[in-house]
């Protein structure tokens, strides 16, 4: 017997969030508390120049001038946060149009699926039951696509607002010491991730419960219509990916190739017409991309483990807090990674550049037993001892222990891809080091060594995904992927608050620069940005590990829905569609490389020009003319996210409608295996490359400093390096484990499309 019952989920889940939204804005607060000048040049509440804690006034200190330092933070960060905001709400307005005609194309296939009929429908997996009508479903999946349409974009926006509030600031502070820059960017990261997390959940728990109304005890109609929330989010998180990637690996190759190589400045030096764009593409790219991205990959995991749960005993039984059980995790997650975040900022304070990296990791392994701990507590006081599980028209008998191992194996294979991410991309570890060292003998060697640690990479997230799917699905088959993709995600606010944390730190180290601070205060930013460095490619990890599991979990219940007998590679059908799926990562790599190598293209001729016609640029006498670089990236941008969301968007509508849900079924393996082992070499190589020219640069060691100083040969063939991992690690990697999660979602939606009437030309063949 479960000790926490309905009124228990009804209050606890709520109460977790509202907790985590409280908490984020108290992050926000204390954020707010570092003074900025407003950019007019007015005091912002602060007053201009701060003073160190010896008392002394730092305006004197190596012949800076601080108020004129502090009112260049505020035009910067104002610069910055305009460029930002007109992209996303520009980028918006193409999405809207996308989002009402996609809600369409929902409603039109769902509804024909049974001719738009308003009577009840047998049930699907209990035909002695009546079920509501299909055109009900139409309108809630819908409806349900709308709302995580716009949730999505809500991330993606207030992940944007949080960072550029929190860049100039962390600038200024890093003035004061490493300990408080750190913190500020730590609790920035964090009110992005608590608010995310916690709405994220909200608005999914509200949905169910206003959905319910019209349903009642039609909890597969119900959770079906509600996978479409899941549709939503990732289709906004690939425009977001894919547009934001574009815009920030341009404007960020086009600065390295031309600044770095070609005119020897330093990195976001306010003379390079660029570098303003660069920065704005850090919070439209890596921070609004990033939120969406990781909000498509909880909805996505929540609703495949609502609908697999939905036709299990706790379905056909009623029993709504062991239904709840995804959203408790999440919940009790919510609760762990605040006491996590509390240990970062004010238990174990980072005090020197050297720990930096071990702090950010901490709180991926101080997360993760903690919420092994809260996994335990919530599958055995919600979930009763033995239930019944849906596994391909049988039914497995599960105890609740059971649920306990599938999602503490997502939660600590998590663990282990950012381990070993960590190993390939810190500059740390060997494997960077091998890379820049390879940078003596120029840049063919580099990239030579980039793409073996890259592959090399691989191996061992994979033995962890395949270990934690093997076990997973034996003790609950595919309800158990699907948990173990959400225990995967469990820790989401932790994560988020390390991967917005890197993005943060890098815009602040571009103020610091072209806001005339001195050169330490540089240093202590660049230390931030490298562990940041490393920590993106960890959350990257995560997102590409949850997205194998979340897919292969959707495409189970998609088999389920669509009513595929089984899945037979030996069918020519079958076998036709795992060809074509493992080739269009492929081709979608493709579509958006070229479109930053176009991009970049543009970019790198109009800096060129500029250094060339604006006399007294190079000396500093001129200013630059960044508008129209920041107009470069836009339009780039615009309109080359097109191609690559049509594809991934139109696949599975194609496949399923002309081939048959078999060759869809084909299809989505093909993609799910291939596109994750392209996205982890992808993301890695260019963390591993990144991090090898920071290696040199930083010179923290005689064999880096033997590579330097900045602009030698070494560190050019690794500026080189650099560029061209941007867009594999920054577009292309992390695109992927949208698309092959998307399709799959996709897939789900339309089944009962597919199911009545797929397979237009095979049926004729």
């Amino acid at each position: 017997m479960a000790v926490i019952g309905t009124v228990g989920a009804e209050v606890l889940i709520p109460l977790a969030a509202v907790i985590g939204i409280a908490f984020a804005v108290f992050q926000w607060y204390v954020v707010a508390k570092v003074p900025v000048p407003s950019h007019d040049g007015e005091d912002g509440g602060g007053g201009a120049a701060q003073k160190g804690r010896s008392g002394h006034d730092e305006s004197a200190e190596d012949g800076v001038d601080y108020r004129q330092v502090e009112a260049r933070c505020a035009e910067i960060q104002h610069a910055i946060s305009i460029g930002a905001t007109s992209f996303l709400f520009t980028e918006y307005r193409y999405l809207a149009v996308f989002m009402a005609g996609f809600a369409v194309v929902i409603f039109m296939f769902l509804g024909s699926a049974q001719r738009f009929s308003t009577r009840p429908e047998p049930c699907t997996y209990d035909p002695a039951r009546m079920c509501r009508p299909a055109l009900a479903n139409a309108t809630f999946s819908m409806i349900a696509f709308l709302l995580g349409a716009l949730t999505s974009v809500m991330s993606g926006y207030l992940g944007m607002r949080v960072a550029t509030f929190a860049n100039a600031r962390t600038a200024l502070e890093a003035r004061r010491g490493v300990r408080r820059a750190f913190v500020v960017a730590f609790r920035s990261g964090a009110a992005m991730g608590f608010l995310l997390a916690s709405s994220a959940l909200f608005v999914l728990y509200v949905a169910i419960n206003l959905f319910g109304v019209y349903y009642g005890d039609d909890w597969g109609g119900l959770y079906e219509s509600i996978t479409g929330y899941g549709l939503g989010g990732s289709s906004m998180a690939l425009f977001g990916r894919v547009g934001g990637g574009i815009y920030t690996k341009a404007a960020d190759v086009g600065a390295d190739l031309v600044g770095k190589v070609e005119r020897n400045i330093p990195e976001d030096d306010p003379r390079n017409p660029e570098v303003i764009a660069d920065n704005v593409g850090d919070n439209v790219g890596d921070i609004a991309g990033m939120g969406s991205d990781l909000f498509g990959s909880y909805a996505e995991s929540s609703c495949a483990a609502l609908f697999v749960a939905s036709i299990s005993s706790f379905g056909t039984e009623h029993n709504f807090a062991a239904m709840m059980y995804p959203l408790l995790i999440s919940a009790m997650g919510i609760v762990v990674c605040l006491a996590t975040t509390v240990v970062a900022t004010d238990v174990a304070e980072v005090k020197t550049v050297e720990e930096i990296g071990p702090a950010l990791k901490r709180q991926i392994l101080i997360s993760t037993v903690l919420m092994t701990v809260g996994i335990a507590i919530v599958s055995f006081l919600v979930l009763p001892h033995s239930f019944t599980l849906f596994d391909f028209g049988r039914r497995k008998l599960v105890k609740n222990w059971y649920l306990f191992i599938c999602v503490s194996a997502g939660l600590w294979a998590g663990l282990v891809i950012g381990y070993v991410t960590e190993y390939f991309t810190s500059n740390a570890c060997r494997p960077v080091q091998a890379v820049a060292n390879s940078c003596r003998t120029g840049a063919a060697t580099n990239v030579i060594f980039g793409l073996a640690v890259g592959y090399k990479s691989v191996i061992v997230p994979i033995f962890a995904i395949a270990t934690a799917i093997y076990a997973s699905f034996r003790l609950a088959a595919m309800y158990g992927i699907a948990l173990a993709a959400l225990g995967m995600l469990s820790t989401i606010a932790t994560g988020l608050s390390i991967d917005a944390y890197g993005p943060i730190s890098d815009n602040a180290g571009g103020i610091a620069e072209m806001s005339g601070m001195p050169h330490v205060v540089r240093e202590r930013t660049d230390a931030l940005d490298a562990a940041g460095n490393t920590t993106a490619a960890i959350g990257k990890g995560f997102a590409i590990g949850s997205a194998a599991l979340v897919s292969l979990a959707l495409f189970g219940a998609y088999v389920s829905r669509a009513g595929v007998a089984a899945v037979d590679v030996l069918s020519p059908r079958v076998f036709a569609g795992l060809l074509v799926g493992a080739m269009l990562p492929y081709w979608f790599s493709a579509m958006t490389m070229r479109s930053v190598g176009s991009a970049a293209l543009a970019m790198v001729e109009e800096v060129r020009r500029q250094f060339d016609s604006i006399p007294g640029l190079m000396e500093g006498t001129a200013k630059p003319d960044y508008a129209t670089c920041v107009k470069i990236s836009t339009d780039a941008s615009l309109k080359k996210m097109l191609a690559p969301g049509a594809l991934v968007m139109l696949s599975p509508l194609v496949a399923g409608t002309l081939f048959g849900t078999e060759t869809l079924a084909g299809l989505l393996a093909g993609a799910l295996v291939s596109g994750v082992q392209v996205a982890i070499s992808a993301s890695n190589s260019g963390g591993a490359w990144d991090n090898a020219k920071k290696y040199i640069e930083a010179g923290a060691s005689a064999e880096a400093r033997a590579l330097g100083p900045k602009g030698s040969d070494a560190h050019k063939a690794a500026v080189i390096g650099d560029t061209i991992g941007d867009p594999l690690k920054d577009t292309s990697g992390p695109s992927l484990n949208i698309l092959i999660k998307l399709m799959a979602v996709e897939a789900l939606v339309f089944a009962p499309f597919f199911a009545a009437h797929g397979g237009l030309i095979f049926k004729h063949l």
